[in-house]
């Protein structure tokens, strides 16, 4: 991989602009070639465990660790390794190779698209321990913190939009990709006709029309369960089935962020501390505020609430929550896109049904963008903690 002289971690090529997924990203061979970017395709059977055992390794001066890292996705052309491209696998083995002194391989258990954002995507790397003074001497592992702290210096001195959140040793056949048990991502959309703040831009999605929260949930409740997900599958997957379990799929309204309190909510506040009898809840007489948009308006003189100056009108925040052992390609992403479009009244609970019983993606609308994607949480049964003494 080559490497700029000023920025150490950033390909050559990250000049580019990083807005398309190049067609055909070079995938590792340890890897099935499966397209996704909400969680992998599971591949069952002989194939799995072949893929798993040609990863373990017995050198015993292997320590194999779990790597929980957040991101922001935006600058990355997603998280598998790609040639010429910067990408959340390359960034990390270089921040490794820095710390270790030699090259290392990093899997992911979910490998995000480009502009999707992990509040935890998990990894698991195989690092040796070799003694500078005497490389002959088996050196005991890493402490885990050690890791953590030693590979956040080296990324942190990258771009800054990436950090090791947790570390855990395990066992040298723990596979982090083929070990996750549920996968959860979360999905923000921005509803309104202000244009987006500088703040959440390439953070969420950010849609003109008002959307109805109780059509959306009524849809998301026709497509919990466990069935085929054709019509939620980009062109270019090539996962053996489209059957899927979707253990949870829901929309919730919640505060829009970065979030400061308003004047009437410092008023109520004070009053609480002065008073403990005082609920948060009660009316004052100073100023209306809505929790959703966390405007504050003042009366005019016609007697009309009006914007005060200086204070922008802000959007009302949705966050869709899906949870499965695994997604098809962009499964989530065209699931949201009909959320979104039930939201905006341009389908009902008939035509949700109708797309999904069609097990064609040309019956569904157009998919939401990756950048309001959150890879959230991968859930393992880990096991007990490998003794380092």
């Amino acid at each position: 991989m080559s490497n700029d002289q000023s920025q150490p971690f950033i390909s050559e090529t990250n000049k580019h602009s990083l807005d398309q997924r190049p067609e055909s990203p070079q995938r590792p061979l340890k890897f099935p070639k499966v397209n996704d970017d909400a969680g992998d395709d599971v591949v069952e059977g002989e194939e799995q465990k072949e893929s798993v055992t040609r990863t373990m390794n017995p050198n015993p001066r292997l320590q194999r660790y779990l790597i929980a890292i957040e991101y922001i996705g935006t600058r990355f052309a997603g998280a598998q390794q790609q040639p010429n491209c910067r990408t959340v696998v390359g960034v990390l083995q270089e921040a490794f190779q820095k710390f270790v002194g030699q090259p290392v391989s990093v899997f992911c258990s979910s490998r995000t698209d480009a502009g999707v954002h992990a509040l935890s995507n998990v990894c698991h790397v195989d690092v040796e321990r070799i003694s500078k003074r005497k490389p002959g001497d088996v050196l005991p592992p890493h402490e885990p913190l050690v890791v953590k702290r030693a590979v956040n210096h080296f990324l942190q001195k990258n771009e800054g939009d990436i950090m090791v959140i947790d570390v855990r040793c395990v066992p040298a056949d723990f596979h982090a990709r083929y070990k996750a048990q549920e996968r959860t991502y979360f999905y923000r959309l921005l509803s309104g006709p202000e244009p987006v703040s500088s703040f959440e831009r390439d953070r969420a999605w950010h849609v003109p029309e008002n959307l109805d929260l109780l059509a959306m949930q009524k849809a998301c409740n026709i497509l919990i369960g466990r069935h085929d997900f054709s019509s939620f599958r980009a062109a270019a997957c090539q996962a053996n089935s489209p059957i899927r379990t979707l253990d949870e799929l829901n929309v919730i309204e919640v505060v829009s962020t970065p979030f400061f309190p308003s004047i009437s909510e410092r008023i109520k506040s004070s009053s609480v501390m002065e008073d403990p009898t005082v609920s948060l809840g009660s009316d004052t007489n100073h100023s209306q505020i809505s929790l959703n948009t966390n405007e504050e308006k003042l009366e005019g003189s016609n007697g009309e609430a009006c914007q005060e100056f200086g204070l922008r009108r802000r959007h009302r925040c949705f966050a869709v929550t899906a949870r499965a052992r695994s997604f098809l390609y962009h499964q989530v992403r065209l699931l949201v896109g009909v959320l979104k479009s039930v939201g905006a009244g341009d389908l009902t609970d008939p035509d949700v049904k109708r797309i999904l019983e069609a097990k064609s993606i040309t019956a569904a609308p157009p998919m939401a963008p990756a950048c309001g994607l959150y890879l959230g949480h991968v859930k393992y049964d880990l096991p007990p903690e490998t003794n380092q003494s």
